[in-house]
Order: structure tokens, then C-alpha cells, then sequence
């Protein structure tokens, strides 16, 4: 009851904006300014973990674009789902475009996938919402309206607790997070429906998104492996600790299940890269098909 409340009420009654606290507004015209940066960036830490797949932000953490990410994580300003959640699609595309379209679509359009990267439970009970799920949900219905198909799965979940990681350093971080994050049961074959995207509200170190990565990886690696075995029916059966496809197979595989890249509506701002990956047409195709990224419709 509390939560429906609070949904309704920051909705039709805003109070100040996310960003600067300019009163009845969610999101000034300054601070959405800041926030629908024109070209999102590929970003990187230093160091980067090994494992980190390619990530692509909207906009630099700082300032305006903090505050509006704190207020929506932290104070329960839910209508600023609606501004992240655009920025954050604006990232994914750019991510998609830098991808290219190294696997043709065979027998009909894939969706794209946008798996969040989960919250702690406690966290979650503590805020009364879950951030990273509601802005990737507002994302994707931005890349649907685009004509893009989307879709969100939120198939990740934590399997252990873990330390607060606020004062940690980066090795430190990628320590905490190792082996955390599992998929739900039947997670596997869902991720093998389109391209995965994952996506968060910030990256720092890049140790949520590397786990994350990783999970997804082995839960689509062991989904193959099923379904390989299933097809060779009733050839005698592998074990799964002898794979079907090799290492090198599923890396350059670059099709449904795989970790295309992650996108985060902010990062630091030294951890923006300078190149000419986003400034080419913005109506590339893609891994999900003939689907023109500037909204154009599927052919």
C-alpha cells in the first residue's frame, strides 16, 4: 500500500526537480540537458577487470546527473525513471551501433534483452523499490516506441550476500562480487531469445557488470550445452563438463545468448573514451536484424 501511494503521488505531484530542486518540475530543462547528452560514449575503468564486456553511458556522474540518480535510488523520486530510463536507452543504442552487425537474423526478428543488474534483497525492502529494474523497464519501452524490439530480464539474482562496497577499491571489489550472481531456474534458455545488453544505473570499477557478465555467460554456456544434448537424442548423453562448443565457438558466436555489450545511464567522467565509434549513421543495423536504430521501421 505504501509503495502504491508514494508511485501515485510522486507522479501527479512532483515537488522539486531530480537535479537542482527547482520546485513543481521533475527534471528542469538544464538538468535534462545534462542528463540527454548528444552522443553517449563508450566508457572503461582504470583498471579495467578482465571480463568487463564493452560499456556505453549516457552521460558523465557529476553534478546534476548525480543528484538525479540519487533521487531516484535513494529518495523514491519515481517520475525520474521515466528521463533515465531514455538516457539509459540512449546508451544501449550506442552500444548496439559499436557491435555492428556481425550476425544476420535467421527466421524473424530477435529482441533485444536489457538484463539489470540486481540489487540486494535488503536494499530493495530498504528503498521500497528496485532502481536498476524500474529505469531498464522505462528504457525498453523507449527502444520499442524507437522500433526497436526490447524487452527486459530480470533474471539475475544474488546467491550470497556482500560487502557494502562503498569504501572499497577496485580489486577489492571484483573480490567481493566473484561468484555472487546466479540466474534464476529456466534463466538460461530465456537469454537465448535475442542479443543481451546488461544494464545498471552507474558504472565505477566495473565489477558489478563483470559478474554479471559472467553469470549470464555460464547460465547461457550450460543452456547450449542442454539443448545440444537434447538435439543428438538418443546419441549416449555428455557430460556437461564436456562441452558442446568450444571456447572460441561461443566467443565469436555473437548471436542470441551472447553479451553484446552493458550500458549504464552514468560513469566518472575520466572513464569516457575519445573515438569515432557513435559517429557513424545512427541507422546501422544491428545483431537483432533489419531494425534502423533512428526509429525507422523493420523491414
Amino acid at each position: 500500500m505504501r509503495r502504491w501511494w508514494r508511485d501515485l503521488t510522486d507522479l501527479v505531484l512532483p515537488t522539486e526537480c531530480g537535479g537542482c530542486g527547482r520546485p513543481r518540475t521533475v527534471l528542469c530543462p538544464r538538468c535534462r540537458a545534462a542528463l540527454d547528452r548528444a552522443a553517449p560514449g563508450r566508457v572503461r575503468p582504470d583498471p579495467a577487470p578482465r571480463g568487463l564486456p564493452p560499456v556505453h553511458a549516457a552521460a558523465p556522474y557529476a553534478d546534476e546527473v548525480r543528484a538525479a540518480l540519487l533521487a531516484h535510488k535513494e529518495r523514491g523520486a519515481l517520475s525520474l525513471a521515466g528521463p533515465l530510463g531514455a538516457a539509459l536507452a540512449g546508451a544501449v543504442r550506442s552500444g548496439l551501433r559499436a557491435a555492428g552487425s556481425r550476425d544476420p537474423v535467421r527466421g524473424g526478428i530477435r529482441p533485444v534483452l536489457l538484463v539489470p543488474v540486481p540489487s540486494a534483497r535488503g536494499a530493495v525492502r530498504a528503498r521500497g523499490h528496485d532502481p536498476v529494474r524500474r529505469i531498464a523497464l522505462a528504457a525498453a519501452g523507449e527502444l520499442r516506441r524507437s522500433g526497436l524490439p526490447a524487452r527486459t530480464l530480470t533474471v539475475l539474482r544474488q546467491r550470497r550476500a556482500v560487502a557494502d562496497q562503498s569504501a572499497l577499491g577496485s580489486r577489492q571489489r571484483q573480490a567481493n562480487l566473484a561468484g555472487a550472481l546466479r540466474t534464476v531456474p529456466g534463466g538460461g534458455p530465456l537469454l537465448l531469445e535475442g542479443p543481451v545488453v546488461l544494464v545498471d544505473d552507474l558504472m565505477t570499477t566495473g565489477a558489478s557488470l563483470t559478474e554479471a557478465a559472467r553469470a549470464v555467460r555460464s547460465a547461457v554456456y550450460t543452456a547450449r550445452v542442454r539443448e545440444g544434448m537434447e538435439e543428438r537424442k538418443p546419441v549416449t548423453r555428455r557430460k556437461e563438463g564436456n562441452p558442446l562448443y568450444g571456447t572460441s565457438e561461443l566467443a565469436d558466436a555473437g548471436g542470441s545468448g551472447d553479451v553484446i555489450c552493458a550500458a549504464v545511464v552514468a560513469a566518472p567522467p575520466d572513464s569516457f573514451e575519445i573515438d569515432g565509434t557513435d559517429s557513424g549513421d545512427a541507422s546501422l543495423q544491428v545483431m537483432t536484424g533489419s531494425i534502423h536504430l533512428d526509429g525507422g521501421t523493420p523491414r
